[in-house]
């Protein structure tokens, strides 16, 4: 199994190559949206090289759920409810969603998600 630092460095390569950020942007509590600029087609890209990275098949909507982000049941007026956090959390057990509970709302989403959430999900994916 890969160990951390190993981990950081694919992710790194990957968040760089399908970004085109530099290297020493691309830091643990760097989010994907707001501090690399990713866009929602940039998410493909990433999951196909971490993917490629590490030899791990990403199922579609695993690591970016915006099905729950889109779906009435769980958005009332821009804002995930109670019940749509609880699944997201499910989702995504690898992400730190405590400052996005705070305020859930959905427009916002996009600048949660860090560099080590994605660290977390490889790691998560390899054990």
């Amino acid at each position: 199994m890969a160990s951390e630092s190993e981990v950081f460095e694919k992710v790194r390569t990957a968040l760089t190559d399908a970004l085109g950020v530099d290297d020493d942007e691309v830091v643990p509590t760097a989010t994907l949206v707001g501090d690399l600029g990713a866009e929602s087609i940039d998410f493909l890209d990433i999951v196909f090289r971490l993917e490629k990275a590490f030899n791990v098949k990403i199922p579609r909507g695993e690591l970016f759920p915006d099905d729950i982000l889109t779906n009435a049941q769980y958005v009332k007026e821009g804002k995930l409810t109670a019940e749509g956090m609880s699944e997201l959390k499910k989702r995504m057990p690898f992400a730190d969603l405590s400052r996005f509970e705070q305020n859930p709302l959905v427009k916002d989403f996009g600048n949660q998600l860090t560099v080590q959430d994605m660290c977390r999900y490889v790691a998560s994916k390899l054990s």
